[in-house]
């Protein structure tokens, strides 16, 4: 069995407090692209949120962190402490492009022999939209102990399986698996894009 994880974020600041998973784009909302794609790779999918009322509509459980002040190290904290599964695809609530194509690469990668199978991009790796077996909490509470709160450098210190470009390419022929939406330019862009490639 496998399980996926929508992590909520923040309160969305940069975009006037609007939650991102319920920005429409095209026509669907962010949260109905990410649960469309985890739905067809997952058993089982909900979201890390602490704002539990915001999403109970959507027909997926919520669960809130555990940790306070941890970052987004802590919603994969909490995704994996709410996760049945030996596998957990943790994703960001603000990458509406995600497809299940990585999606299931990502569970396959996730082997018994690593911790983590992540992408790693140009701009690094992409610890939130990942794969993570039950075997990492341990690794995930000791940094946050710590206060060492950066997912990035976690996932870099874990025994990990990396999908580098060559892997990523054909998987993303319009280069947009990744994008995030964190602004209103980002949203703008996202509109335009979901428009230009008719997703």
């Amino acid at each position: 069995m496998s399980t996926a994880a929508i992590l909520a974020g923040g309160r969305a600041r940069r975009l006037g407090g609007r939650p991102k998973l319920l920005l429409p784009l095209g026509d669907r909302r962010i949260v109905d692209r990410l649960l469309a794609a985890l739905r067809a790779v997952a058993d089982q999918v909900f979201i890390v949120a602490n704002d539990c009322t915001t999403y109970a509509g959507l027909g997926v459980p919520v669960h809130p962190d555990l940790l306070a002040n941890a970052g987004p190290l802590g919603g994969i904290h909490a995704a994996l402490s709410a996760s049945q599964s030996a596998r957990t695809l943790v994703v960001a609530g603000d990458m509406p492009f995600l497809s299940h194509t990585l999606l299931a690469r990502l569970l396959q990668r996730a082997s018994s022999t690593v911790d983590v199978a992540v992408p790693r991009t140009r701009d690094g790796y992409q610890p939130l939209c990942a794969c993570y077996r039950a075997s990492c909490m341990p690794a995930l509470e000791r940094r946050i102990a710590a206060g060492r709160l950066q997912a990035g450098e976690a996932v870099r210190n874990m025994p990990r399986h990396e999908m580098g470009a060559a892997e990523i390419a054909p998987l993303d022929p319009h280069g947009t698996l990744f994008f995030n939406v964190n602004t209103p330019a980002n949203y703008a862009r996202a509109l335009a894009l979901a428009a230009y490639h008719g997703t």
